[in-house]
């Protein structure tokens, strides 16, 4: 195709694009805790800004995937109280990040994705039973996550937060956040195509080629949630989370 040799990709970068999504499939289905390493993998292939165009079409056709196959489980108490103000901190995020340049955007995102990972060692260590029912607390959540999201698909670590601290069951947990991001993708579109010119004809073909990996993630992800301890799966978002946020870092 023209247009995908437009981008001028190199094989080794093909690859890398190709594992990408496929853990982006693999994070859809419930492996958490992933999403920071396809961001930073494509971050370095794309460029910062340039990248959260190229991956948000991808986490759209994913989520589809798994607020079907986890629509059981939702828990919609916890979609209506993060949304409205996920939904501010969109908005500010497409503020903030459309005129800033390409350094400060990858500080801003490396500043969240360390920031989130201290947090949720914090709040896992002081293993706290109860859950902060404040309005405060869901509010900035919400509000950190929506802007994390708009900058760099980087929510992933403060939704994490927030709903390690609810202690939801694993099938729960999975299933809410699906429905979240799935509502909040959707709403971002128009944004990285109307204002942050983001999503253009080259990256939506781009995306197109890119399916099977997606799909093949995901289902080999879902059965492998399946085999996980609720314990297990905790631990396994926080250690990767880490990893994660510690390569933005220093990249």
């Amino acid at each position: 195709m023209e247009i995908l040799q437009s981008y001028n990709l190199t094989g080794l970068q093909w690859l890398a694009i190709a594992c990408t999504v496929f853990l982006l499939g693999l994070s859809k289905s419930g492996i958490k805790g992933i999403g920071i390493i396809i961001v930073i993998i494509l971050a370095f292939v794309f460029g910062e800004k340039a990248s959260t165009g190229v991956l948000l079409p991808m986490l759209v056709f994913a989520d589809v995937f798994a607020v079907i196959y986890y629509k059981k489980h939702v828990q919609w108490y916890y979609v209506k109280k993060l949304l409205p103000s996920m939904v501010v901190g969109v908005l500010v995020g497409v503020w903030v990040g459309n005129d800033i340049s390409e350094l400060v955007f990858k500080r801003i995102m490396a500043v969240i994705i360390i920031g989130s990972v201290l947090i949720m060692f914090y709040t896992e260590r002081r293993q706290a039973s109860n859950f902060p029912k404040n309005k405060l607390f869901s509010s900035s959540m919400g509000f950190l996550a929506g802007f994390s999201t708009m900058i760099g698909n980087l929510a992933g670590p403060i939704s994490n937060i927030y709903f390690l601290a609810t202690r939801l069951p694993k099938n729960e947990f999975i299933g809410t956040i699906a429905w979240l991001f799935f509502i909040v993708n959707v709403f971002k579109l128009p944004f990285h195509v109307f204002v942050w010119h983001t999503i253009t004809v080259d990256t939506l073909a781009l995306n197109s080629v890119l399916i099977l990996p997606v799909i093949g993630g995901f289902f080999i992800g879902a059965y492998l949630v399946k085999l996980v301890s609720n314990l297990n799966y905790r631990r396994f978002i926080l250690i990767v989370t880490a990893i994660g946020g510690i390569m933005m870092l220093f990249r």
